[in-house]
């Protein structure tokens, strides 16, 4: 399951353990954020890590050159990173 970020990830890995599901052996959890607490949560949560500070500089940089010159290409502006953590597992 990917969640839309690490909060709802969290809420997903306590509704499977309710429901009676292992994690990662019956279902994998993938969150986005990479929130401090992610990697203390059982299990510690994969997810995946977007440095937001670097992404508002870039296209912050990417807007005033898009003013100033009305031209440019679509750019992805920071690379995403996984960290893997317990909370996924190898498919059967």
């Amino acid at each position: 399951v990917f969640v839309a970020n690490d909060h709802m990830a969290m809420g997903v890995l306590r509704a499977l353990r309710e429901a009676g599901r292992r994690v990662p052996e019956d279902v994998s959890v993938v969150g986005f954020d990479d929130v401090p607490e992610a990697a203390y949560f059982w299990p510690p949560l994969t997810t995946v890590r977007q440095d937001f500070g670097e992404l508002g500089r870039q296209a912050f940089r990417l807007l005033l050159h898009r003013i100033a010159s009305r031209d440019g290409e679509p750019a992805r502006l920071v690379e995403p990173e996984l960290v893997v953590r317990e909370s996924t597992g190898m498919s059967p």
